[in-house]
């Protein structure tokens, strides 16, 4: 029988971890799949923890992976594909915005073929004008420089296949965007419609700057539409500049004195601002390439309880201990931990 892995990362939802277990319960009593949950807990602070154990110690189909710090949902999403033994995998929010009943929607597309399984948002329920605003902003930024066939009204909720979980565990990339990444992977992709619901209860942890920084982690990551945009800036800024010079020169050619201090500081005040501009931009790119040879993997695992109910804490190992450069592989073994589930790389926060 094939497996499916259900995988949600958490942070402080104790109060929708109850709703949760019980819906998705639910949705695979009626299914003929056999499943596991993998609980992320991206280092929760109240009783989800807790509960989420508790799920873990009692159902064998449960496990649960305790980060030792916050690092973001995408690298909790990446620790739970590290951890899923599932033919398939389905990212599913714990805040039920992306409701549990459209499981057999996405498993029906995969059984058709499909590797990759989107679930497109028809409509959003329960969100703010400014949430709204920055998500289209978002995604209309991604189909126009990086990927034109990105759900317009994005997507948040999918379902992969193992070939695309075990391609997607050996990138060693930490700054980028998890969505777009499995995109950009390819194979045989499809979508569904689905409506996302308010929130069960609780806030979201999406803070502004770190959607700012998912934006430019996205961007940077997939596109060279910003060092592209800021040569043909510097052309363009160029090209006044020399027919400004002629302008200059035929005045004074004609005996016409040049009115210099305020255009001389506008056009210094403009230059400045556009060179510290094109600086940020290839500072972005020069970050990310350090940040990579660093070889920090994105997270560190406190705590991992399998779903067998075994309970092992990783120890932490360098990436030459491991023989390896920090690849998330997914290897569970207690003898050789992956370095990705070692280190915790200090700037992912998204």
């Amino acid at each position: 029988m094939r497996k499916v892995s259900v995988i949600t990362a958490f942070l402080n939802e104790e109060s929708n971890l109850p709703v949760f277990k019980d819906r998705v319960l639910a949705v695979f009593k009626g299914l003929d799949f056999d499943y596991e949950v993998v609980l992320v807990d991206d280092h929760s602070s109240d009783g989800g923890s807790r509960f989420a154990k508790e799920w873990a110690s009692e159902n064998p189909r449960v496990s649960y992976v305790r980060l030792s710090r916050n690092c973001g949902s995408h690298a909790a999403f990446a620790a739970g594909l590290a951890k899923c033994t599932g033919d398939s995998a389905i990212f599913l929010a714990a805040d039920l915005q992306d409701p549990p009943e459209v499981i057999p929607q996405l498993i029906q597309q995969w059984t058709a073929g499909h590797d990759v399984v989107w679930a497109t948002r028809a409509e959003r329920l329960g969100e703010s004008r400014s949430t709204k605003l920055f998500s289209q902003t978002y995604y209309w930024l991604m189909r126009r420089l990086a990927f034109p066939d990105m759900p317009a009204k994005g997507a948040d909720f999918l379902l992969v296949d193992r070939k695309v979980i075990d391609v997607y565990n050996a990138i060693p990339e930490k700054n980028t965007s998890f969505l777009p990444m499995i995109m950009w992977l390819g194979f045989r992709q499809t979508s569904i419609d689905y409506v996302k619901q308010a929130r069960h209860s609780g806030t979201t942890k999406w803070s502004f700057w770190k959607k700012v920084k998912l934006l430019i982690d996205s961007l940077v990551s997939f596109s060279y539409a910003p060092i592209r945009l800021i040569s043909l800036l510097g052309v363009c800024v160029s090209l006044a500049g020399f027919l400004y010079a002629i302008v200059v020169i035929v005045i004074a050619f004609n005996g016409v004195p040049v009115q210099g201090w305020s255009s001389l500081m506008v056009v210094v005040l403009i230059l400045s601002g556009m060179q510290m501009l094109m600086l940020g931009v290839f500072g972005e790119y020069l970050w990310r390439a350090f940040d990579e040879a660093r070889g920090r993997p994105r997270y560190i695992i406190e705590e991992f309880l399998a779903a067998k109910g075994a309970v092992r804490t990783d120890p932490v190992r360098t990436p030459s201990e491991n023989g390896n450069s920090g690849v998330g592989s997914g290897d569970s073994s207690a003898v050789k931990t992956p370095a990705s589930e070692a280190i915790c790389c200090a700037e992912e926060l998204t």
